[in-house]
């Protein structure tokens, strides 16, 4: 499992610039530009193009290597609700809220799909 923080802005360009600047690399790119991924040693970064209330927000997410299903059944096993898996333009998505009632966001990716 990797960590994926999502980092939601108005100018993905800008943002991309940025964190370049501070180390991260180059990842995917998705084909229309508001989804970027920036490598870490210990990570990875996503910019994703939005608007209004999202901008300036950053979501935690996770980049799962096993079934999303796998993962809803562990998760409620151990009494934690999780929403229906959803099939998304880049793999997968499950989304479950923690202890505090703040969303995490875990996914599979098929780069395939979007770069």
């Amino acid at each position: 499992m990797r960590v994926v923080p999502i980092r939601y802005t108005s100018d993905v360009s800008a943002m991309t610039r940025f964190y370049r600047v501070l180390g991260l690399r180059m990842g995917a790119v998705s084909r229309p530009g508001g989804w970027i991924e920036l490598s870490a040693d210990g990570g990875m970064l996503a910019i994703h193009r939005s608007s209004g209330e999202e901008v300036g927000r950053c979501e935690l997410a996770f980049e799962v290597s096993e079934s999303l299903e796998d993962v809803a059944t562990r998760l409620r096993e151990a009494g934690f609700e999780p929403g229906p898996v959803i099939d998304e333009g880049f793999g997968e998505s499950l989304r479950v809220q923690d202890p505090d009632g703040v969303w995490v966001q875990l996914n599979t990716y098929d780069r395939q799909l979007y770069t």
